[in-house]
Parts: structure tokens; sequence; C-alpha cells
């Protein structure tokens, strides 16, 4: 399917799902649509895989889904292994994001953005609060924050090795002939059972409602976090960037990402270590000093306990 017919099959959905992108059509020329993939479960599901590059760094403002009366947005960001067939000419410049899943409520606006040169994937279930509640069963009470209260739900949280080995088989896997529709949705629910199964084991904690001001200033820390990975923790230069008292920060900071921050900034800095041990080649002492780690005791020890491995024995295994 060629880039045009992509964007019209693009642009068709978002009018059904009652998002329409006609004021935001300048800004969607400049993406290049390297795949998309639509499944209609409607009136439970919709089913969408994407992987975008924009040619220039741009937002659009997404309006609410009005489709469903009541569900959430389920993203799986920054597939891992996907197909890449992008017009761009320098492959080599286009860079990968962190995967994780973003959750969030689907009669909320928010900024979509676009970096120049970023391969953005994504497999997006769109999904109905009481046919989710109905797949959930007896176990719902654990997530009384999904469907009591709607307007509190945004949520991130890393993909774990299963969800990002399913996602992967999904995005990977061509349109079925036989029974699709039972195939997507078997994959969808596989993948709803995974996330559900991480985000069980979360703290328990009140969820409240959350500002655009509020959910701005956490992802300003998050972000800050992200890119200082190889430097010291600073807890005061992070309250001071959010605009917030340490109390409300900490307790935002959990509410969204399921962790405090320290333990934020360590789980980026161990994936970052697996990734540089797998695919840099690195040897543990050139990691750990990259990840501005003094002490190669502590960076073993804290390795082994995020991966169940000593680094050494890791790298190993992983060539």
């Amino acid at each position: 399917m060629s880039d045009v017919k992509k964007k019209h099959e693009m642009y068709y959905w978002a009018e059904r799902l009652g998002v329409s992108l006609n004021s935001s059509q300048p800004e969607l020329e400049m993406l290049y649509l390297n795949e998309l993939k639509i499944v209609d479960l409607m009136p439970e599901m919709l089913v969408m895989v994407r992987s975008v590059v924009a040619k220039q760094t741009f937002c659009i403002r997404r309006k609410p889904i009005t489709a469903f009366e009541h569900g959430i947005s389920i993203s799986f960001q920054n597939i891992i292994n996907s197909r890449l067939n992008t017009s761009i000419s320098d492959k080599k410049i286009l860079q990968q994001m962190q995967p994780h899943v973003r959750i969030m409520p689907l009669h909320v606006e928010s900024d979509v953005c676009f970096p120049k040169n970023i391969n953005i994937q994504q497999v997006t279930i769109i999904i109905s609060l009481d046919y989710l509640k109905s797949f959930i069963g007896k176990d719902n009470t654990k997530f009384e924050y999904f469907f009591n209260n709607e307007k509190t739900l945004w949520i991130e949280e890393f993909m774990s090795p299963e969800i990002a080995e399913v996602v992967n088989e999904f995005s990977l896997t061509k349109t079925q002939e036989t029974l699709s529709d039972a195939y997507y949705r078997l994959k969808s629910l596989e993948l709803l059972f995974y996330l559900f199964k991480n985000l069980s084991t979360r703290a328990n904690i009140t969820h409240q409602y959350l500002s655009k001001y509020e959910l701005e200033s956490v992802y300003r820390v998050r972000d800050r976090i992200a890119v200082s990975i190889n430097k010291p923790f600073i807890q005061d230069e992070l309250v001071k960037l959010s605009g917030m008292n340490v109390i409300k920060l900490r307790k935002i900071f959990m509410q969204v990402f399921g962790k405090g921050m320290y333990s934020y900034y360590q789980h980026l800095r161990m994936q970052e270590a697996a990734r540089l041990l797998r695919e840099e080649h690195l040897s543990v002492s050139e990691t750990g000093y990259q990840l501005g780690f003094s002490n190669l005791s502590y960076f073993g020890r804290l390795f082994e306990r995020h991966f169940n491995m000593k680094p050494k024995k890791w790298s190993r295994n992983k060539q």
C-alpha cells in the first residue's frame, strides 16, 4: 500500500472514531507512514499497528475519541523489531525511543508529537471499559482506578519481555486470510493479560485527578531523568524543574510511572546497561563507567538485581 493510500486510510479511521484530522493535514504531510494496519473489532476494540517517521519535528492536538462512550487507549510504543521500508535516504540517522506502554482515557485531548527522524512504532488498542472489565473478571477490583474515575487515568508502564515478544509478533504478522478477527482479538487479549499482570504488582496508591499542568510537569521530570542516566541523581533539581513540592511530585510520579523517581532512574540505567552489553559489545567495566558508576561492584549487584544474572554472564548469553 502506498504512503498516500495509507494516509487516506488513517484519515478515514480518524473520522470513524470521531477525531477529525483535517485541521492537522498540513503537519501530517510531513509524516512518512512506513506501516499502517487497522483491525476493526468494534464495538469492543479497535487495533492499530503503525510505524511512522517525521521529516520535521511537529506536534498536533488530538481531539477526544467519541466512537466509544467509555474507553481507554493502550499504546505499546516503540516496538523493538519491525519492518522499516521508509523513503528516508539515510536510515542510519533514524533513532529508536525507549519501549513503553502508555494508557490514557479517550475523552481527553492530548498533544501528539513527532520528533524529526525518530522511528515511532506502536501497537495501539482502543478498548471499551465495559469489555475490559469483563475480560479482567473478578480481579477487576484491583484496578478500580480504571473503572471508577476515568478522569484520573494516565499511566505509563515499562514494556516487559513478555509484552515485547507479543507486540513484535503482532506487528510482524501479515494480515491473516482465515479467522483474522479471531487471531487479532486473541493477540490483543494476550497483550492485555501481560499488561495487567504487570500493573497488578504496582504499589496500591490513591489515584488523584491530574491536571494538564501536572502531567506536563511530571513528564518534564521523566524526560530529564531519561537524558541524565550517566549523571548523579539530584532530587532537588527535579523538584525545581517540576514547579511542585517534593511530596506532590513523588506522589504524581508514582501514580503515572509506577515507580519512585530514583527507582525509575536506576531502571533506565540498567536497561541502557543491558543494551550497551548486548548491542555495543562493551565490557562490564566500560558499561559501568559510561553510565557514571565509580563502584563497579555496586553496578554488578544492581544489574543482577534487575536481570537475575551477573552482567558478564548476561553479556555472554546474549551474544
